[in-house]
């Protein structure tokens, strides 16, 4: 499967801050928000990440990230010269994306929950069509909307509708098989423009092969677009950090779990971040692991680990045609 990291537009909630930045790149607490979405990708197991940015803005990812090797990854760049929609990705990302199934996530948004890597490798497995993950909100007039029957299943799906028929958004994280770029490219644009992913969804939950899984309690989605909501996902990182001794979203650390890099490697990015509690976290992380002799595969704390096997969630399919 391939990995997609949707990082373009114009940010204009967040101006000025936005004004010569990305909003991708500002910081979340001890880290560019970009790293959120990246490990999101990293703990589904996906290594072939394209990252999709405006053209100013791609050199100061490639500046951050480079090719993504020091972290076992591939990263690729490509540019959205104007804001044209989320599904404008699959267009942009074709070649990328070739025959294989992808996986697309925002680049403004923020996962943490329990046992979320196994949940996505499980989902990644058993995909056939799509698979939207939604989750309860207060005002969802201001997201994508799902709507299920009274037997769970996902039945609709509407763009910010003006009255929701259900509390659950669906969140910037999409699976699709490969004929997501075809679909895409049979879209017509919306009176804005642009190429909606409602119009992609609504496209397989007619075929009946969308899926919802609903992100249940104990699990966090945050979407940082606003200077409100920028600020609660910082502070939200900063108190997990603090009280339980974890890093969240820490790219370095989850490579060296998922068995992307070794031991060694890890060593060398904590030193190349001395004198920091980020780089002294890797450090002796990496110090701890060779001594204890640890499993480079065993789950990031804080980050997989859950001793009930399985995350709070309910899974559930569209019916057929």
């Amino acid at each position: 499967m391939k990995g997609i990291i949707m990082a373009g537009g114009s940010g204009t909630r967040l101006k000025p801050l936005t004004g010569v930045l990305s909003k991708q790149l500002l910081p979340v607490y001890n880290k560019p928000m970009v790293y959120y979405p990246l490990s999101v990708l990293m703990l589904a197991g996906i290594r072939d990440i394209l990252i999709i940015s405006s053209p100013a803005h791609l050199p100061l990812f490639r500046a951050l990230l480079g090719d993504g090797s020091h972290l076992g990854l591939r990263l690729d760049y490509a540019e959205q010269a104007h804001p044209g929609g989320i599904a404008e990705a699959f267009l942009i990302g074709a070649d990328h994306i070739g025959a294989d199934a992808v996986t697309l996530v925002l680049g403004d948004n923020l996962f943490h929950g329990p046992g979320f890597s196994a949940l996505l490798r499980e989902r990644a497995r058993r995909l056939e069509g799509c698979t939207l993950f939604g989750y309860p909100v207060r005002d969802p007039q201001r997201y994508g909307v799902a709507e299920i029957d009274a037997a769970g299943r996902l039945i609709g799906v509407e763009e910010k509708p003006r009255k929701p028929r259900s509390e659950l958004a669906v969140t910037g994280l999409y699976m699709y098989d490969r004929h997501v770029v075809d679909i895409a490219r049979g879209l017509t644009p919306s009176a804005r423009g642009e190429l909606e992913v409602t119009d992609i969804n609504q496209a397989y939950l007619e075929r009946g092969q969308a899926e919802l899984v609903q992100l249940g309690r104990g699990f966090v989605w945050l979407d940082t677009g606003t200077h409100d909501a920028l600020l609660e996902a910082g502070q939200y990182v900063q108190i997990l950090e603090q009280r339980q001794s974890v890093r969240i979203a820490c790219v370095e650390e989850i490579a060296y779990r998922m068995g992307f890099i070794g031991a060694g490697r890890l060593l060398r990015l904590g030193r190349e971040h001395a004198d920091t509690d980020y780089g002294t976290y890797l450090v002796e992380l990496a110090e701890r692991s060779a001594r204890d002799q640890q499993v480079p595969h065993a789950p990031p704390p804080g980050l997989v680990a859950d001793p009930t096997g399985l995350p709070p969630f309910a899974a559930t399919r569209s019916p057929g045609p």
